[in-house]
């Protein structure tokens, strides 16, 4: 089994443009996706709006991985997310996550909570602005 995990599913949704957004959603979640981020929970249609909204604001970034775990269906992983957006602002935000996994390694439910290490109060609900 072939599992996605958190760097690999950022680098593809919001840095790598060779390919669509539908392609890298399909490679890293499920149809029936769902994510919870700091309380308020979106569907894969209204995540993929928030992925759609972010890659238009977004120019270049990372992901850093501090702690990542498997446990069967299970994946947990502590990470920061550095951003720099087109104005040329920069964001960092640290994020806990918790998840559920596909018998194919795909995501299937997200649960995260972020909290803003560096940016304006107005990328606050970056981790889920729409």
């Amino acid at each position: 089994m072939s599992r996605t995990g958190i760097e690999a599913a950022l680098n593809d949704l919001l840095f790598n443009r060779d390919i669509t957004l539908a392609e890298a959603a399909d490679r890293h979640f499920s149809p029936d996706y769902r994510q919870r981020t700091d309380g308020e929970w979106a569907d894969r249609a209204g995540f993929l709006d928030h992925i759609g909204h972010l890659r238009g604001i977004v120019a270049d970034g990372r992901v850093e991985v501090h702690e990542e775990l498997y446990d069967g269906d299970k994946y947990a992983d502590r990470h920061t997310c550095h951003v720099t957006k087109t104005d040329g602002a920069t964001v960092s935000m640290e994020v806990y996550v918790f998840a559920d996994l596909t018998p194919e390694g795909r995501f299937r439910r997200i649960e995260e909570t972020t909290l803003m290490l560096q940016g304006s109060n107005a990328d606050r609900d970056l981790g889920s602005a729409r």
